[in-house]
């Protein structure tokens, strides 16, 4: 990366150069490395996806303060271009800096907002039925501050949890869990919000300040990198819509921009390489027929390519439980589903689906709801006849 900042011509620094192939593929490799902090947390796709995002815009922002803050040791004292070989000896430094003695503190930041987000999830499944419960590690490397929340218990809908759920700074250790309600006193709101601003007083910036289960982010969007404003940004917000017509006020968030449509090509390749490969691992399902209960009789369900593509999507989308590699053997989680109902559709559809059926079924100890759908077509002798196939995969139904 040093090296094709050297090549570039001029005395001025220039952002362009976060979009250098050179750079992108630093970025990239600085993002695996985070990314395999929570590799075996067991979490969603859709999470994982989310977070290895953050995860990719941080790592940018990141790598352009390393090249910013290099690019004036290209010069000597005189304003002369120094040889290639002194100027990489003299920035061995800023990696020493940032890709060992930051990235240290980062990657197990990462990982425990990973951890906190997939817990998250799990909550938001339960809504209101139990409480949460603030723990410590309860050992002597525990903060005094942080002490204080502990066994701090609020509905996960109170809004303490949206500033004070952990990790609250470098290296916390706390956690979350789930309480019962007659168990443990709910701890008043005002007290716990109290305690939270004494647990993240050294936070004078308050960049901890942050859910990574409810922002999908295991890095806030206000880092040692980003300033105050990035909190509020459509485009830290995810909005890639608006990225086009975001026009930069400053160098970081024109590197900010340059760094996001970096990421949008690269998911955009790799969403489509990905979707290529698990549809052909589907194929053989195409030629598989499962009998079903379909609402006292039996019936053959099969699979179809435009229910496929459904499926593939429903993993990113709609299922929490379901994963891509889940799909080449879905037609296992079909057999024995139990039947919940059928429903007909009241209005024309484009895809001709005229009903559907709802199966309920089990993966991985969570459940799942099954949709088949079923279109008419006439036969050869004037008679109607169905096609069925697996339509989509939920985790609740509405």
């Amino acid at each position: 990366m040093m090296q094709a900042m050297f090549k570039q011509k001029g005395a001025t620094f220039s952002v362009d150069i976060v979009a250098d192939p050179a750079a992108r593929e630093f970025i990239e490799a600085h993002t695996a490395t985070l990314d395999e902090s929570f590799s075996k947390v067991d979490m969603s796709e859709k999470m994982r996806r989310r977070l290895s995002r953050s995860n990719y815009i941080f790592s940018g922002m990141k790598t352009f303060h390393e090249l910013h803050e290099a690019f004036p040791s290209m010069f000597d004292e005189n304003g002369n271009r120094k040889s290639f070989e002194r100027f990489l000896k003299d920035v061995r430094s800023i990696d020493q800096t940032y890709n060992v003695n930051y990235l240290r503190a980062e990657y197990n930041f990462v990982n425990a907002s990973a951890r906190a987000a997939a817990k998250w999830e799990s909550f938001a499944e339960d809504g209101d039925r139990y409480n949460l419960q603030y723990r410590t590690q309860s050992d002597d490397k525990v903060r005094p501050e942080h002490a204080a929340l502990n066994r701090v218990t609020l509905p996960p809908s109170d809004p303490f949890w949206e500033e004070f759920y952990p990790p609250n700074g470098w290296n916390c250790r706390c956690s979350v869990v789930q309480v019962l309600k007659s168990r443990y006193p709910t701890t008043p709101h005002d007290e716990a919000m109290g305690l939270g601003e004494m647990a993240l007083q050294r936070d004078t910036k308050g960049i901890f300040r942050f859910n990574p289960g409810k922002q999908e982010k295991a890095i806030p969007d206000y880092n040692p990198y980003t300033i105050r404003r990035c909190r509020d940004c459509d485009i830290a917000q995810g909005d890639s819509g608006k990225l086009a017509a975001f026009i930069p006020d400053s160098e970081l968030c024109q590197a900010c921009k340059i760094v996001n449509q970096c990421y949008n090509d690269k998911e955009k390749s790799e969403n489509a390489i990905r979707r290529s490969h698990y549809l052909y691992q589907m194929n053989p399902l195409l030629k598989k027929t499962v009998i079903v209960n379909g609402n006292g009789h039996d019936m053959a369900v099969g699979f179809s390519k435009y229910g496929n593509k459904h499926l593939y999507s429903d993993t990113y989308g709609r299922s929490s439980a379901l994963t891509a590699d889940d799909l080449p053997s879905i037609d296992t989680l079909l057999h024995g589903a139990k039947f919940i109902r059928k429903t007909t559709n009241s209005k024309q559809r484009r895809d001709d689906i005229k009903r559907f059926y709802y199966y309920e079924a089990e993966l991985r100890g969570k459940k799942v709801y099954l949709n088949v759908a079923e279109r008419d077509f006439t036969g050869k002798y004037g008679n109607i006849l169905h096609e069925r196939f697996l339509y989509s995969i939920t985790d609740r139904l509405k």
